[in-house]
């Protein structure tokens, strides 16, 4: 499979980045064709291919030779309705689709994924990750270096952590620090568990819908929901009685039916629903 390392080019999004790209992108589909896009980004040319790698990353854009980049459809309904991404919904949605992206995003997969660490440290991280990424790498050479980087930049993208000369005009703080998916203590980082107000319904939702659909079921042991990669369980950081309160919710909504008799612990699929439906639906609804 392929393998994405420091596409980022070793910088974390920054505030601003993804509604500025969404826009750009929106205005003139071969942006990044001259210089990288710099100029109509009005950042350096390295800044520039980060904005571009990072809008591809969490399927926000699609490029082909022929038209440039375009706006996914996901992506278009969520500029539509939050120009600047003030609502986390779209920050979760971006999350979601970034840790999915197996190809694209390799470090961020794995982190989300695979690795079963809830406390541990950077080199303890780089560690477990490097040795599960030789095993996708089927043999060819893994840079370290690169992954030191990435690993890097994914705890600066999720942790809030202010240096003491921050200048707030800067922006440089990641927006997704407030998803409240890792935390830091000294030199010690923790996978955590969002608030019930910042994951709402309808994230737990798309990432369900976008579970069901990666393994084209529809019907799935709650186990499976989360401990298997690519599970809601996984991408949300989620314990068992939290995912079973969201399924709850959902079987509620009539989306889903939750069977917990006879130690079945099964969730069948009552509404197939188009992931830009969800989307669509949250902006009508708000």
């Amino acid at each position: 499979m392929a393998i994405k390392l420091k596409g980022h080019e070793t910088f974390t999004i920054r505030e601003g980045w993804l509604d500025k790209g969404l826009k750009a992108v929106s205005d003139n589909g071969k942006v990044f064709s001259e210089n990288y896009g710099a100029d109509a980004l009005e950042v350096g040319s390295n800044m520039a291919k980060a904005i571009r790698y990072w809008l591809k990353a969490g399927k926000f854009i699609e490029e082909s030779p022929k038209n440039g980049a375009n706006l996914t459809d996901i992506a278009r309904i969520i500029k539509d309705n939050d120009e600047y991404l003030e609502d986390s919904f779209a920050l979760w949605i971006y999350h979601i689709n970034l840790v999915f992206n197996k190809d694209m995003a390799t470090t961020w997969y794995l982190f989300f994924n695979e690795t079963n660490m809830d406390e541990f440290t950077k080199e303890e991280i780089e560690y477990i990750i490097l040795g599960k990424m030789q095993i996708l790498a089927e043999g060819k050479k893994i840079s370290e270096r690169s992954l030191r980087d990435d690993i890097s930049v994914l705890l600066n993208m999720y942790v809030k952590e202010r240096i003491e000369d921050y200048d707030p005009e800067e922006k440089k703080i990641s927006p997704f620090a407030k998803l409240g998916l890792i935390k830091k203590d000294r030199d010690r980082y923790f996978k955590t568990q969002p608030d019930r107000e910042v994951l709402i319904n309808e994230v737990f939702l798309y990432a369900l819908m976008k579970y069901f659909e990666e393994k084209s079921k529809d019907s799935v042991g709650i186990d499976e929901l989360l401990n298997a990669p690519l599970s809601p369980g996984r991408v949300l950081n989620l314990k068992r009685i939290a995912l079973n309160e969201y399924l709850d919710n959902l079987a509620a909504l009539n989306y889903i039916t939750v069977n917990r008799t006879a130690g079945l612990d099964m969730v069948y699929l009552k509404k197939n629903i188009p992931l830009n439906e969800i989307v669509e639906k949250y902006y009508e609804k708000n």
